[in-house]
């Protein structure tokens, strides 16, 4: 055959093989994966490993917050942020608007993305008015390749458990996957206040605000729903060792359960809240990142496969009026834009601190950072693997070599980032994407608008036997039969 492009020599590992071969593409795919190909361009990648790209499926993205704040990063500097850390597809959230129809969100977003992004993007739809008309619009997602929903259960665009329970009923009747952020608001609520009220305002005040006990609460009312109706969830950055434990129960009785968490819940502290005046502003996230004791246990369930994923949750808000400060450069906490920037570090800090230190094999790297996410949200068999037939979408990463983070590493639109100074080894020297080179040697090469929408499938349960929700099974309701079905 004639190759386009032959990636040769290098250590190739899928999530469940490491091995050495070279990778022959043509026209944009993986044609042949064997022993001394020869074609058209040659890439050298002895010495290094090549891995499927990264799928960044937790990330804000050209996004307004529920106050009204535009993020940092559009798609263009949101996705060539995303190439230089080793991702060759990321999937951002689309905000539904009060009194907007989803697919009308879903139109405001595309025009966001479309010939902009450098890499593949599709997205989740965040549902906060779910009115009648929304409801029944909601469907329209589906056709759309868009099977994912999130929903919050605080913040002001929170939704009660009866809509909570309507979105799980139409995702799992739609195949579609719900996604939840569970802290329970009203112990959020009356924690904030109680410290406000005694004068506690600063940043480090932030952590203590949002206990582990919001959090562990949600994620067990969440799952109860879910397996009340036997439908499919996904419990986003999970930040507690309560959180993680109520997921790995779950998932042992067979519930349609998939979780995620992020690197800073296993790289920062809420020490790092607790700095001069406003800096630690830039550290607060929602939930907020815990202590030491914390991310040990949370790295231990990354291992033992309680986590399926591990997302930046990129939520980028630079630390000036725009974002952290848009209600005064002395705003109490609770005025401060929640979340912070990770999406070009999230790859190099797992690959230094999980596979190069020894905490994770290649294949679970893999797993974590690509090929489940495909798996997840609808998109295995072309992204996050080496298959024949797959999107040639590879990052050639170099064990050699050795950085200290800086903002300069990052190519997004932020004026900070909270890993300043954290030592990684291991890098993603060249990307991929469709065959494509779009970051070579740290500079980003391909076009503006080289990435193209991917339409996606549900998630696969074919591992996830369910819970049967036999309470609504019709000999248990009188002959009713009201639960709802997978397609």
């Amino acid at each position: 055959m004639n190759f386009d492009t032959v990636v040769a020599g290098g250590t190739l590992a899928t999530a469940s093989d490491v091995f050495r071969a070279d990778i022959g593409i043509k026209d944009g795919r993986i044609a042949a994966v064997a022993e001394h190909l020869e074609g058209g361009e040659r890439i050298d990648a002895s010495g290094k490993f090549v891995l499927p790209g990264g799928i960044e499926a937790h990330c804000h993205i050209a996004q307004e917050s529920a106050a009204g704040l535009m993020t940092a990063d559009d798609y263009a500097s949101g996705s060539r942020s995303a190439a230089l850390g080793g991702n060759t597809t990321f999937i951002p959230f689309a905000a539904q608007a009060k009194g907007e129809l989803p697919t009308e969100t879903l139109d405001r977003y595309a025009a966001r993305a479309e010939g902009v992004s450098v890499i593949d993007w599709s997205n989740h739809l965040i549902v906060s008015d779910l009115t009648s008309q929304a409801l029944e619009n909601l469907p329209k997602a589906f056709e759309r390749g868009i099977p994912s929903f999130k929903v919050f259960m605080t913040y002001a665009i929170r939704i009660d458990d009866r809509a909570f329970l309507d979105v799980l009923a139409t995702a799992k009747e739609g195949g579609g996957l719900a996604m939840v952020h569970a802290e329970n608001h009203g112990l959020l609520d009356w924690t904030i206040d109680r410290l406000a009220r005694a004068g506690h305002t600063a940043p480090k005040f932030h952590a203590p605000s949002r206990p582990a006990a919001a959090e562990a609460e949600a994620i067990r009312r969440a799952i109860a729903l879910a397996e009340f109706l036997d439908a499919p969830l996904f419990i986003v950055h999970v930040s507690t060792p309560e959180g993680a434990e109520a997921v790995r129960d779950a998932r042992a009785r067979g519930a349609r359960l998939f979780s995620e968490t992020c690197p800073q819940y296993l790289f920062l502290t809420a020490d790092d809240l607790d700095r001069p005046g406003m800096e630690g502003a830039k550290f607060i996230c929602s939930p907020p990142v815990r202590d030491a004791a914390t991310a040990k246990t949370l790295w231990h369930h990354l291992r033992l496969g309680t986590f399926d994923l591990i997302s930046s949750d990129h939520a980028p808000y630079r630390a000036d009026a725009t974002g952290k400060f848009a209600n005064g450069a002395d705003a109490p906490f609770p005025k401060i834009a929640n979340g912070m920037p990770g999406i070009a570090a999230r790859l190099p800090m797992m690959f230094s601190e999980g596979v190069m230190a020894g905490r994770l094999s290649l294949q679970r790297f893999v797993q974590i950072t690509s090929s489940e996410a495909a798996r997840i949200h609808g998109l295995q068999g072309r992204k996050g693997t080496l298959a024949i037939g797959a999107d040639a979408d590879l990052a050639i990463w170099d064990p050699a070599v050795e950085k200290t983070l800086t903002l300069s590493d990052m190519g997004d639109a932020m004026d900070y980032t909270p890993f300043e100074g954290l030592r990684v080894r291991g890098w993603p020297v060249q990307v991929m994407v469709r065959g494509t080179t779009v970051v070579k040697d740290g500079a980003v090469t391909a076009p503006q608008g080289h990435g193209e929408f991917l339409p996606r499938t549900g998630p696969d349960m074919t591992d996830l036997p369910g819970s049967g929700a036999l309470e609504l099974a019709p000999d248990r309701m009188f002959g009713a039969d009201i639960a709802p079905k997978l397609p």
